[in-house]
This record gives C-alpha cells, structure tokens and sequence, in this order.
C-alpha cells in the first residue's frame, strides 16, 4: 500500500464511521454491542498501524495541521531562500572568485543532501519539502551567478537544467510543488526552443503564445508515461499542459496579430475562438468519462470564460450594461442546468 492509498483507506472508515453514527440516529441500521466493540477496535487498530507505516491523517483535526505544516514549509522555504540571496548579494563582492565558485557549487549539493537525511528521519516530508526547495533556489542562482562570473551567454538551456533539476527532486520524494516547479521550467525550455525555430531570439518565446500549445500539448502527453510509484503525478501534467494550452488560446483568441499563422487577425481570433470551445467542450467530455475531476473542473471553467469574452465583443459596447450582465447570470443559470443535467445523467447510468 501507498500513502496516498493508506490516506484514502483512512479517509473511507472515518467516513463510514460517520454515516454509521448516522444510521444508527435514524433507526435504519443497529449492532449489536459485541459486533460494535469488534468494528471499533479493528479499525482503531488499523488507522494506528497506517498512521505509523505511512504517517497519515486520520482525523479532521490532523488533516487541518498537514495543511498548515504544509504552508509553514513553502513560507520557510521561501524565507531561507530570500535570506540566501541577500546574504549573497551583500557579502557576495568581498569574495575571490574560486571562493565563489565554490560555494555555488557547495550550496544545491549541501542542501539536496539535507533533504536526503530528512526524507530518511521523516515520512510526512514536509522537511524534505523546505529544503528541496532551497536546493532549487540555490540551483537557479548557481547557474545564474556562474554565467555572470564566467561571461557564459544566456541560453533557454538554463531552463533545461533547472527543470531537470527540480523533476529529479519532485520523482526523487513525491513531492507535488517541486513537480509543478520543474514543469515551469521544461514548458519555459520548450517554448523558448519552438521560437528559436521559427527565427524569434529566446527571451522573446513569451510574446508568440502558440509557442506554449506545444509545451503544454506535450506535458499532457506525459501520463501516457506509467507512473506507478506516485499515481497522483499524472493529473497534476494533464491539468498543468491543459492549462498552458487554454491560456494560450485564451489569448490568441483576442489578438490574433501575435500569431505564426498567416492569416488576418481576425480569420485567427475566430480560429482559436472555435478551437478554444471545441478543445475545452473535449476536455469536459474525456474528464467526465475517465473521471478526471482536475480536466474536467479546468474544461469547464475556460467555456466560461471563453464564452463569456465572446459574449463582451457582441454587447459590451452597444448594450446597457445592467442587461448585459443580466444576461451572463441568466447564461449562468443555464450552464447549471445543463451540467445538473449531466451529471443526473451519469448517476443514472453508474445505477
């Protein structure tokens, strides 16, 4: 078993125990004393030995402080970065240069041998997580002051490096914000590689959106990739590529001008203006039918919002606007009846 298969077998006996409690209040079902004792000591029993294999939730009151520890160790993270890098920047210009040179490098592998002897004492990680992320930071600033030291020209590889970096921490522990860390850097490399093909100098990659359909296209695709050890990682590529994709749409659909296609701008906002509800209708469906809550949840919001930016160019200028925005809660109102009626649907057909 898991942890996160250890969390959600925790999660269903409290539930159970809950909706027991319930039935018992309402007379639909009654144990007996001796069969109560019995269910109670088990699953007492098992939520100790999950909570000491795998370090899980097992009551609300658990679960609100790993949301808390979780924050303390991204603010921690975030402080003990910030304080690196004044500590640098104020001391940095009393150095020689092979001692700088040498605390770049001492930095990343002192603090990635941190987490290493944290994940080894703990299992709820959240030490591993503070200090993975300043091995990231120092990383970032290792490869940043080195370049300036030794005059290196600035490529997108840095991104490369950076991402690869941070995948490694985020496979090496499970560790979800290092993941999304090192994506951002990858989807930051391949969008820089896809400008630099079309002729465009790489810190320009931001302004051709379409440079990111592809990254984010080929984020999604990494789940078709098993991955076994941490089954929750998969999700986090399908909804972080759909979201490059939407976005990129999203803008592309309003001004065309910056796009590779050469067509006028408007033939291009109306292109992506269709592929944006086509795609985002898509991923409703497959998120539905896979049962992709993330896809789905992210579907559902970018129709909303591509619908409603379509809604403002027809009647935002010539429209009162109290019966404009009448008709957006009115538009509203109509989308919940419709996924109500979807989701009536799918109930009917799991029964």
């Amino acid at each position: 078993m898991q942890k996160e298969a250890a969390q959600r077998r925790a999660d269903r006996i409290q539930a159970f125990r809950t909706e027991l409690e319930q039935l018992e209040a309402e007379g639909v079902l009654s144990l007996g004393a001796e069969q109560k004792i019995g269910l109670d000591a088990y699953h007492r029993t098992l939520l100790a030995e999950i909570a000491r294999e795998f370090d899980v939730d097992v009551t609300g009151t658990e679960k609100q402080l790993s949301w808390g520890m979780r924050i303390v160790s991204f603010l921690g993270a975030l402080a003990i970065s910030a304080a690196l890098f004044f500590f640098f920047n104020r001391f940095w210009g009393l150095l020689d240069t092979w001692t700088q040179v040498a605390i770049l490098l001492a930095a990343p592998l002192l603090a990635t041998v941190a987490a290493e002897f944290a994940s080894r004492r703990e299992r709820s990680l959240y030490f591993t997580s503070l200090l993975s992320l300043v091995a990231l930071t120092c990383f970032v600033l290792n490869l940043s002051v080195l370049g300036v030291i030794f005059n290196i020209t600035p490529s997108q590889n840095a991104f490369l490096a950076w991402g690869a970096f941070a995948l490694i921490l985020a496979y090496g522990y499970g560790l979800r914000l290092l993941l999304v860390a090192g994506l951002t850097c990858l989807m930051g490399y391949l969008a820089a590689t896809v400008g630099t093909w079309s002729g465009c100098y790489w810190l320009s990659f931001g302004e051709r959106p379409e440079n990111f359909i592809a990254a984010g296209a080929l984020m999604a695709m990494v789940p078709l990739i098993p991955h076994r050890k941490y089954p929750q990682f998969p999700g986090i590529h399908r909804v972080y590529g759909l979201l490059a994709i939407f976005i990129a749409i999203l803008i592309l659909a309003n001004w065309g001008h910056i796009s590779y296609l050469p067509w006028s701008a408007k033939h291009i906002e109306y292109f992506y203006q269709t592929a944006g509800f086509v795609i985002a209708g898509g991923a409703i469906a497959l998120g539905i039918r896979r049962r992709w809550s993330g896809v789905t949840n992210l579907g559902c919001t970018f129709f909303v919002l591509y619908l409603y930016t379509k809604l403002f160019d027809w009647w935002w200028n010539w429209m009162p606007k109290y019966l404009f925005f009448l008709l957006l809660g009115f538009m509203a109102i109509g989308l919940l009846l419709v996924l109500q009626r979807l989701r009536r649907a799918g109930r009917e057909v799991r029964s």
